[in-house]
């Protein structure tokens, strides 16, 4: 709610132009004197010392030139605006399943494609402000490692914990997938929306990814798939016979076909990531394409203020008559 002031007449405003003749004639007048009485010296007059009705002589012109101010003031009739809006929001349940394998590790991103990952999903979620995500990891085998929540410190705390080798490697994109659509099957939200992230092919899990695609699909989930790798080879995470890690070059191996397939049998669509831009020009179209429903209603109220100025205003009219007649009242 936010408190403004408005005119009602505000072309009364134009009546303070008065106060310039007003100020003007009264200069003049004061100028020209009053009455005059002749002796013989002034040296006496000087000696006196000044009162306070000295200082103050100017007073009931200015209660004057104050009165006219705000007589027009209130003529011109303020009012105090209560601006009120009403907010509905229609979010939106978005659950972000994350492939932790091994090979998330590979180099051809920046650093590489879990932390890009992890970092473009990050920017997704602060702009995501009205709807509950929750996340999903998989390698091997798949794990919430977020409920629906709208508590987006502590998913980002969550997602920042995120890393490869804490689960069985492998990529079980069905089981995966199959995770994520349990954590929205019973979501009442008007749209539920997987966005489901991976490197490989599937390798591993119980749960076929179409299987997983078709049950998405009859609980009215949409599904974006991003394939995440350069085309071509990629340098991927090695352990040599010293037991250290090395990055040896290796051919990128994305199943585009299925995962084209999840995205069409859901009502979705399917992305390749080739580097960090690309993935973060692909969030921002998921983020776009869906838009949460915010309906705003604004409603104004006005409240008439013009009584207290023009109370102010008789308030300095009975100040200077006061003044004037009585306590610095004047010789004719």
């Amino acid at each position: 709610m936010i408190g403004i002031v408005k005119y009602a007449n505000p072309e009364w405003l134009w009546a303070l132009l008065v106060l310039v003749p007003m100020v003007a004639y009264y200069v003049y007048l004061t100028r020209q004197g009053g009455a005059t009485l002749q002796i013989s010296t002034t040296d006496g007059l000087r000696r006196l010392r000044r009162t306070p009705k000295y200082y103050l002589r100017h007073l009931p012109f200015v209660l004057r030139c104050a009165a006219v101010a705000l007589l027009v003031v209130a003529m011109a009739r303020p009012q105090s605006a209560e601006i009120n809006s009403s907010t509905t929001t229609e979010g939106i349940d978005i659950v972000m399943a994350v492939d932790v394998s091994g090979s998330m590790l590979a180099r051809d991103f920046d650093p590489d494609r879990i932390t890009a990952a992890k970092e473009v999903a990050s920017r997704f979620i602060v702009d995501r402000p009205s709807d509950r995500i929750g996340l999903v990891v998989f390698a091997g085998e798949s794990f919430t490692q977020s409920p629906l929540t709208t508590d987006k410190a502590s998913l980002l705390s969550l997602l920042g914990q995120v890393k490869s080798g804490v689960i069985e490697d492998g990529t079980a994109i069905g089981n995966g997938l199959a995770t994520a659509v349990n954590r929205l099957k019973d979501s009442d939200a008007q749209s539920k929306v997987i966005i489901l992230l991976t490197d490989g092919v599937n390798n591993r899990g119980q749960v076929a990814p179409l299987t997983a695609a078709d049950i998405a699909q009859t609980f009215g989930i949409r599904v974006y798939t991003i394939g995440v790798g350069t085309k071509g080879k990629a340098p991927y995470p090695a352990i040599d016979m010293w037991g250290n890690i090395t990055y040896v070059p290796m051919e990128v191996e994305i199943d585009e076909k299925v995962l084209t397939e999840i995205a069409e049998k859901t009502g979705g669509e399917y992305f390749r990531a080739t580097d960090r831009q690309k993935l973060e020009a692909i969030y921002d179209e998921i983020n776009e394409l869906e838009k949460t429903r915010i309906d705003v209603e604004h409603y104004t109220r006005y409240d008439e203020r013009f009584a207290w100025f023009a109370l102010a205003g008789l308030l300095c009219l009975l100040a200077e008559f006061v003044l004037r007649n009585f306590w610095l009242r004047q010789i004719p």
